[in-house]
């Protein structure tokens, strides 16, 4: 079971384990990656939820370890990085139980993995991942055996979340977007300097005032990327001006003929001048039969730079709730790193885009040529 914060993975494993050795005689390892004491071990989660079934008078629980009185099932508690020779001599376990895995170095997983060979032995993991390259994840998520269960919960698919734990995870999201895609998303942790929005956007709600002037952008797709649209305003002055992305439409595989459906989806989208790539006149012609006041937006060497460079311009970027798609951008999109020295290098990754291309095109015209006098040169 992987995932974000808040799914109950802990708490669920460490009950199904409680009943299972309550209903016949198990060996249970409970193993960490480090643990250099019992505290740092899950024995202490599982004592309280011996508690919270009402089986104390079952188990007989000592500081270290957890007994059945029933069954005679038992509960170890391991570290695997520094007892190699312990992990080793164990022999005839039920279950293992990795928490927190995630941290399991791909050696750790070479000594447990073989060590675990009783006949219908299983090992139960418990993690949220912290990169793609983790062997954990690698192993058990990207090409897990064939007969392995894997799943993916968040906080949604606890009905046992709470009010409090709610409030908590709305604030992340509002202040830290990139930590909450990692600790509430269960996606991986992508603070770097390469990320291209990195500290600039913030997720929240909020509604464009009734005198707002509100810019259209969209940028086509089809097979493989997406078709969007996207809706936003601006509020200040620089430099204290501000970007609010209040609505976006997304899909792909898109026909031609589907692309108005799509658009209406986003309010004010027949009423407000819209701004596409102008790589695609013949969707633009198209959408403008269909009744959109749609126009191609204008391109120039090193136009997605100048774009870049405006958008980062804006003391923040606002992107709300309902857009998940920009959030997820917003989260990715990123400049290409060194492999050797991990250095940013000014080469933006074609991917991850296609929200922000559309956010481009919308301030067509705010957006200034490198050396040029942008929307002023128009007037």
């Amino acid at each position: 079971m992987w995932g974000g914060r808040g799914a109950a993975k802990s708490w669920s494993i460490a009950r199904m384990l409680i009943a299972l050795a309550h209903r016949r005689r198990l060996r249970i390892g409970c193993f960490r990656e480090l643990q250099a004491s019992i505290a740092e071990s899950v024995h202490q989660l599982l004592k309280d939820q011996i508690y919270a079934m009402g089986l104390q008078s079952c188990f007989h629980i000592t500081t270290t370890s957890i007994y059945s009185r029933v069954t005679g099932s038992e509960f170890l508690f391991k570290g695997l990085r520094h007892n190699i020779t312990e992990i080793k001599s164990l022999e005839g376990i039920d279950i293992a139980w990795v928490e927190e895995a995630q941290l399991v170095s791909k050696d750790s997983w070479e000594l447990l993995v073989p060590t675990i060979r009783k006949q219908g032995s299983e090992i139960w993991l418990s993690f949220n991942p912290v990169n793609e390259e983790d062997a954990t994840y690698q192993r058990f998520v990207v090409n897990p055996n064939p007969d392995a269960w894997v799943l993916k919960c968040g906080w949604e698919d606890n009905p046992w979340f709470t009010e409090t734990q709610n409030k908590e995870r709305l604030w992340l999201l509002r202040s830290d977007p990139d930590a909450y895609e990692h600790v509430y998303g269960g996606g991986f942790m992508r603070r770097n300097s390469g990320i291209v929005f990195s500290g600039k956007y913030v997720v929240d709600t909020f509604e464009a005032p009734h005198d707002a002037t509100l810019h259209f952008g969209s940028d086509f797709g089809f097979a493989v990327d997406p078709t969007t649209l996207i809706r936003n305003y601006t509020t200040g002055k620089a430099p204290e001006e501000e970007l609010w992305i209040e609505y976006e439409a997304y899909g792909v595989g898109v026909e031609i003929h589907e692309t108005a459906r799509l658009y209406d989806t986003v309010p004010g989208s027949r009423s407000w001048p819209i701004y596409a790539d102008s790589s695609r006149p013949e969707t633009i012609s198209y959408l403008r039969r269909e009744g959109f006041n749609i126009m191609p937006a204008d391109k120039w060497d090193g136009c997605i730079e100048d774009g870049i460079s405006h958008l980062r311009g804006f003391k923040q970027i606002h992107i709300h709730q309902r857009c998940k798609h920009v959030q997820q951008e917003a989260r990715l999109y990123s400049y290409k790193l060194d492999r050797v020295t991990g250095e940013v290098l000014p080469i933006l990754i074609d991917k991850n885009d296609h929200c922000w291309d559309a956010t481009r095109y919308s301030l067509n015209g705010y957006i200034q040529h490198r050396g040029g006098l942008g929307v002023w040169e128009r007037l």
